[in-house]
């Protein structure tokens, strides 16, 4: 950790392909500027990222990384902290990475609470196989391959991160650089699963999430009397379909971390010279 680290030292020198305007710039800034006030360094921090427009983020960052495989990014992301719980370990995806093929995971990395944090880009479509219905897309939007919509509501990533036990469930904005950075910088700080879902405009292929539709629809939780502890409240909010909310919807102070309640700790890289006592006589059993 270090407090002399600034959000640009984890820029790598690669320059991103992303569209011009697309939503992921601000996403991957915020990002930056969380773990840049929270006081890792590059050296300490592993990004993991999916497959998709989100997936290239782990190449325009500066840090340890692996683009991993679609909607696997979190048991990779798992994997990392349980081999080496003194990273800082962030996984990134978007919403069709993460909540259509790797829903599954979602829902056990949640329940799980391993401390890490999990950013999702979800522009409502899949962007970079040129615009196709997303889990998180509008019943009626309409596509070249959904001409008529998808004619089935839209998954609600919040509800469904409620309801595996989440610990920390927020929502986030990339055009707002400032409450965005903040979100997930809390998620961070949490002890246990910070999951961020970001509304990361994609200016290509939604005109209908668009950025002025956020700005108009968007309500901060920070500006009403919403109380992030109480499950209650954050039931009513996820559940609530007129109103696009950003800020913390729920976090459990008392969560206690995954590696905490069973006893991981030290890096598995740090192996003492020989195999374990007993281990050459199991590997005989089976092998």
């Amino acid at each position: 950790m270090s407090s002399d680290v600034r959000f640009t030292d984890f820029k790598s020198d690669k320059q991103p392909t992303w569209c011009p305007g697309c939503g992921d710039f601000g996403t991957m800034n915020g990002m930056m500027k969380a773990l840049a006030e929270t006081g890792n360094d590059p050296d300490n921090t592993f990004i993991v990222a999916g497959i998709g427009c989100s997936g290239k983020i782990g190449t325009y960052m500066h840090s340890y990384a692996l683009h991993g495989v679609h909607g696997r990014a979190l048991p990779v992301g798992i994997g990392v902290k349980m081999a080496n719980p003194d990273l800082e370990v962030m996984v990134s995806g978007g919403d069709g990475d993460g909540y259509s093929i790797g829903a599954g995971h979602f829902i056990h990395a949640v329940r799980r609470n391993v401390d890490m944090s999990y950013v999702v880009m979800d522009n409502r479509i899949y962007g970079l196989t040129k615009g196709q219905a997303s889990p998180t897309s509008r019943e009626d939007f309409e596509t070249s391959t959904s001409p008529d919509g998808p004619n089935q509501p839209p998954v609600n990533p919040k509800a469904l991160a409620l309801a595996s036990g989440a610990t920390f469930i927020a929502q986030s904005f990339s055009s707002n650089a400032q409450r965005h950075a903040e979100i997930v910088q809390k998620a961070v700080e949490h002890d246990g699963f910070g999951f961020v879902n970001v509304y990361s405009p994609c200016v290509t292929f939604n005109d209908v999430d668009t950025y002025d539709y956020f700005r108009d629809a968007i309500v901060d939780l920070d500006e009403t009397d919403h109380d992030p502890s109480d499950r209650d409240q954050a039931k009513d909010k996820i559940l609530e379909s007129e109103k696009e909310y950003m800020g913390v919807l729920y976090q459990d102070e008392d969560s206690v971390p995954f590696e905490e309640r069973e006893g991981v700790e030290g890096s598995m890289a740090e192996i003492p010279d020989g195999a374990p006592e007993g281990a050459m006589d199991l590997v005989r059993e089976f092998y």
